[in-house]
C-alpha cells in the first residue's frame, strides 16, 4: 500500500510539474524501446532470428550484430533484418505516442542515445530530435573515407527480401561510392562514427534549446535511461537540473530509478513498466 500511494503521488507530481513547465528536455535511452515492446532477445528473436540463433549458437539480437560472420553476403543478411525489424516496423505498443500526447503542446526537445528512429516515427518534430549515437536508418563509409552517411531503407528492405538461406544475393552487398569499401551501420561503436552535418545541425539546435531556457521552469524528463553511457543524458541532466532552482529532474525507468542527494527536494523517481506509468498519466 505504501508503494502504491507513493506511485499515485510522484505520478500526480509529474503531471503537475508538465502542466507548469515552461520547457521540457526529454531524455530517452534503450529501456525505452524495450517498453515499446522492441525487445532483443526471446519471443522477438526466436520471431525473426530463430535461423541464425540455431546456426550460430547466439539468442539475442545484439550478439549477432557482433557475430564474426564469415562472408559479407551473410553478415548483411543478418543486419539488413536487424535493421528491418527495429528501424523500419513500427514498436507493438503506442508508448512514443503517448509521450507525444503529454509534451505536443508544449516547447520541448529530445536527446536521445536510441538509434531506432521511434520518435520520429510516432510524429515528434524531426527539428526537436537529437539522436546522439546514429541511426539504424543510416550507412557509412566503414574506412571512414569522408564525412557523409547514407540513407538505406530501399537497400535494407531488397536485402530482407531478397536473401535466402541467410546470405543476400553478392550485388546487394553496400559499398561506399567514393573508395568502393563495404559500408557499415552509422552507430556509435568505435572512433569511425560519421557525426555528418545533420548530426551536427541537430546538436546546434539541442544546445541553443538548452541555453535558451537554463533560468526557465524546465522538467528534465527522463526515460529507460541506463548506466552504460549516463555522460551523454543522464549525468547532464543532473547538473543542469542543480544549476537551475527553478528545473525538475524526473527519472521513468524500471530499475534504478534514482537521483543524487543534492537535487533530491527537485527530483521524481518512479520506479515501473515505463508503458504502464504513461498509461497511468
Amino acid at each position: 500500500m505504501k508503494f502504491m500511494q507513493d506511485f499515485s503521488a510522484q505520478i500526480s507530481r509529474l503531471k503537475e510539474k508538465l502542466q507548469n513547465a515552461a520547457a521540457i528536455v526529454i531524455g530517452a535511452g534503450a529501456g525505452l524501446s524495450t517498453a515499446a515492446g522492441f525487445a532483443y532477445s526471446g519471443e522477438r528473436f526466436e520471431k525473426y532470428f530463430s535461423d541464425f540463433g540455431e546456426k550460430y549458437g547466439f539468442y539475442d539480437m545484439y550478439s549477432g550484430g557482433f557475430y564474426p560472420y564469415d562472408t559479407l553476403e551473410e553478415y548483411w543478411a543478418y543486419w539488413s533484418r536487424y535493421i528491418f525489424v527495429n528501424r523500419y516496423m513500427d514498436p507493438p505498443k503506442p508508448v512514443y505516442q503517448r509521450i507525444l500526447e503529454l509534451v505536443k503542446d508544449k516547447d520541448y526537445f529530445v536527446i536521445t542515445t536510441n538509434v531506432d528512429h521511434c520518435f520520429q516515427k510516432a510524429g515528434f518534430d524531426k527539428a526537436r530530435l537529437f539522436y546522439t549515437q546514429g541511426d539504424y536508418g543510416l550507412f557509412q563509409c566503414s574506412a571512414p573515407c569522408h564525412n557523409k552517411t547514407y540513407d538505406n531503407e530501399e537497400l535494407v528492405l531488397r536485402m530482407a527480401k531478397e536473401q535466402k538461406d541467410m546470405r543476400v544475393p553478392s550485388e546487394l552487398i553496400p559499398r561506399c561510392p567514393v573508395c568502393k569499401k563495404p559500408m557499415t551501420m552509422n552507430l556509435r561503436s568505435d572512433d569511425k562514427f560519421v557525426q555528418d552535418e545533420g548530426w551536427y545541425e541537430a546538436c546546434r539546435r539541442y544546445e541553443e534549446f538548452i541555453n535558451t531556457h537554463k533560468q526557465d521552469k524546465v522538467l528534465f524528463l527522463e526515460f529507460g535511461v541506463g548506466y552504460k553511457t549516463p555522460s551523454i543524458i543522464k549525468y547532464p541532466f543532473w547538473k543542469l537540473t542543480a544549476q537551475n532552482v527553478k528545473a525538475t529532474y524526473a527519472c521513468v525507468n524500471l530499475v534504478d530509478a534514482a537521483c543524487p542527494k543534492q537535487i533530491e527536494s527537485r527530483s521524481i523517481c518512479i520506479e515501473g513498466d515505463i508503458s504502464d506509468i504513461l498509461r497511468a498519466m
